[in-house]
């Protein structure tokens, strides 16, 4: 059944109202709610279901500006659900507005389920993404506040206006209650409507291309490096251009794949892989994220994995830059062959940090040759057999683990040790089901046990920073203060001696269980981590790893700034050693941007079920 989008009303001191438009009658429906205000778009009202798509009116004809929208209807047509629509903006053509950096040319604002009912606005977001369509820029959020409202500031030369709708989802009858909008005064500059004069695109910005990997798109590798920073394949063959950047061309010269986790060979990428993937993710039926992750962990399965994070996490974010770091570190063992005994354990262990359902397809897309590609193929028969294959296999054990946690009053810290026990009991075997889950985390339940925080980065990450800001420490074993007390911080002769005395204050500070310990110091392999480890595990400790995630020239910048720097050699060792931890490595992982917050997060049943 079609459905046409409902008149919004505007608000009461909304300028570009005119006669015949639909005013609020008054704002109860919003009062002591949250709301969100997002900007309003000159475009197009679309609507998009599973089998087709209109505009404002549900017998819209045929216009060339909906050629593009159509496009996009069919590639992710698959992911709405029967009697679901979405409703949005085509961008495509040029209005009374010029747009010149759009993420792509729909923008989706809400979400209708079967039952007539408009999503909340962050479920909205997540399944929007989902499908590969962004939503418009949110320029406020909280609870409703009118003279908040009145005075946020729009650019009429290049905006609209601005909606604001409540943060809860709500029944199509409450809709003029709970959606309103605020336009400019002489919103339409032109004497001819768009419709009736020649088409005019709007434009595309740096975010584009992985929008539209995320909608089920083409990878277009070209766009992609670019906005990765990654050197430009220029007009030339491929294999000219892969020359230049010291690299094979073709999923053939994965050979260096296979290497330990963290190191690589010289950056380059590979866009043959990443169409491969592409068509691979496909057929699993992956969209969004999920998709994108897959395409850029292939065209770059060659850059170091820690490179790769730090220097992805500004044009990705911290989130998604991550995943595709952990694909490229993690796909090569799949090429090798692993004791069927232990590949279950070890197959669970892996989802902790990638979906398995898109790590075997980039390990395939990559293989270089037939062995690896045969180790791939039986390792995905294990993953599905044990049915890890899907987004996100424990998300019932999850989800079910939270609410009996939260039924008995348990959050925080707690359920987080709750969590990653149970899931690690569930890599060994030893728990299946919720109930068996609840019964198997009692120990933990009071939360008594000491809490590790061990920093992880190179210097001038902002390790310490970090730390200074984090509530209830009751100790912080710093190994930088442990040398200047000595005499000279930057000596690095005494190093055993300095560890020794670190961990002895640690196992002190553990055993004392007075709160929350810090462990400040660069942590950059898994040997050096794994001697913090042993002393936390005598302790019965909850371990967390807080991940620097700061790009190499910023890093360099920072250091040169420092009262204490470390030499340029020094700190160009760190970056070639560094192994960043992998999800599951520690109970739980938090991923700190170059601003000093925590951008991600594993280990944790806050947030979504995954």
């Amino acid at each position: 059944m079609r459905t046409a989008y409902p008149r919004t009303p505007h608000l009461p001191w909304s300028p570009g109202v005119s006669a015949d438009d639909v005013r609020a009658t008054g704002l109860e429906g919003f009062a002591g709610r949250e709301v969100v205000v997002t900007e309003k778009l000159d475009g197009e009202n679309t609507t998009l279901y599973a089998d087709g798509l209109h505009a404002r009116s549900v017998d819209s004809a045929h216009h060339p500006s909906r050629a593009w929208v159509k496009a996009l209807q069919g590639r992710v047509a698959a992911r709405i659900p029967a009697g679901w629509r979405v409703c949005g903006e085509n961008m495509y053509a040029r209005h009374s507005l010029p747009y010149d950096t759009l993420d792509g040319y729909f923008y989706g604002f809400s979400v209708w389920d079967a039952r007539d009912r408009c999503l909340g606005w962050d479920e909205t977001v997540r399944f929007l993404r989902g499908l590969g369509v962004p939503v418009p820029p949110v320029l406020w959020r909280g609870v409703f506040d009118e003279r908040a409202l009145r005075r946020l500031r729009v650019e009429t030369g290049r905006q609209e206006g601005f909606v604001v709708r409540t943060a809860e989802g709500f029944a199509r009858a409450e809709f003029a209650g709970r959606v309103a909008k605020w336009v400019r005064s002489g919103h339409v500059t032109t004497d001819t409507h768009w419709m009736h004069t020649a088409v005019v695109a709007n434009g595309l910005g740096p975010a584009a291309p992985l929008w539209a990997v995320r909608s089920g798109a083409a990878p277009d590798a070209r766009a992609l490096a670019a906005r990765l920073g990654i050197p430009r394949l220029d007009a030339k063959a491929s294999g000219d251009a892969h020359a230049a950047l010291g690299t094979a061309p073709g999923p053939g010269a994965a050979a260096g794949s296979g290497a330990a986790p963290g190191s690589g060979t010289a950056p380059g990428f590979d866009a043959a892989a990443a169409e491969d993937v592409a068509a691979r993710l496909d057929v699993l039926g992956r969209g969004g994220d999920a998709r994108l992750a897959g395409v850029l962990a292939a065209l770059l399965h060659r850059t170091p994995r820690a490179r790769l994070l730090s220097g992805a996490a500004g044009a990705l974010g911290v989130p998604l830059a991550r995943r595709v770091a952990d694909l490229v570190g993690l796909h090569g063992a799949l090429h090798r062959p692993y004791p069927d005994g232990e590949r279950r354990a070890g197959l669970v262990r892996m989802s902790f940090a990638a979906d398995l359902g898109v790590l075997h397809a980039v390990a395939g897309a990559v293989a270089g040759d037939d062995e690896a590609r045969e180790q791939v193929e039986w390792s995905a028969l294990h993953a599905q057999e044990a049915g890890l294959f899907g987004e996100a296999p424990l998300g019932a054990l999850r989800a079910g683990l939270r609410e009996a946690l939260e039924r008995d009053g348990i959050g925080g810290a707690a359920a987080d040790r709750c969590w990653t026990e149970t899931r690690e009991a569930y890599a060994r075997g030893r728990v299946r089901t919720v109930a068996e889950a609840v019964a198997a985390t009692w120990r933990w339940r009071g939360g008594q046990s000491p809490r590790l925080v061990q920093l992880v980065g190179p210097s001038g990450s902002g390790k310490s920073a970090f730390a200074a800001r984090l509530e209830g420490v009751s100790a912080c074993v710093s190994l930088d203060g442990l040398r200047e007390a000595r005499g000279a911080r930057a000596d690095q002769k005494a190093n055993g001696e300095v560890l020794r005395e670190g961990l002895d204050r640690l196992d002190r500070a553990l055993a004392a269980d007075a709160g929350q310990v810090v462990w400040d110091a660069t942590s950059l392999n898994p040997h050096q981590r794994s001697l913090v480890h042993a002393v936390a595990r005598r302790r019965d400790a909850l371990v967390t790893h807080a991940v620097l995630v700061t790009g190499e020239d910023e890093l360099v910048r920072r250091n040169a700034g420092r009262a204490h720097p470390v030499p340029a050699d020094v700190l160009a060792g760190q970056l070639r050693r560094y192994v960043p931890p992998y999800p599951g490595q520690a109970h739980r992982t938090w991923y700190v941007g170059a601003d000093g917050t925590v951008q991600d997060r594993d280990g944790t049943l806050e947030g979504e079920d995954g």
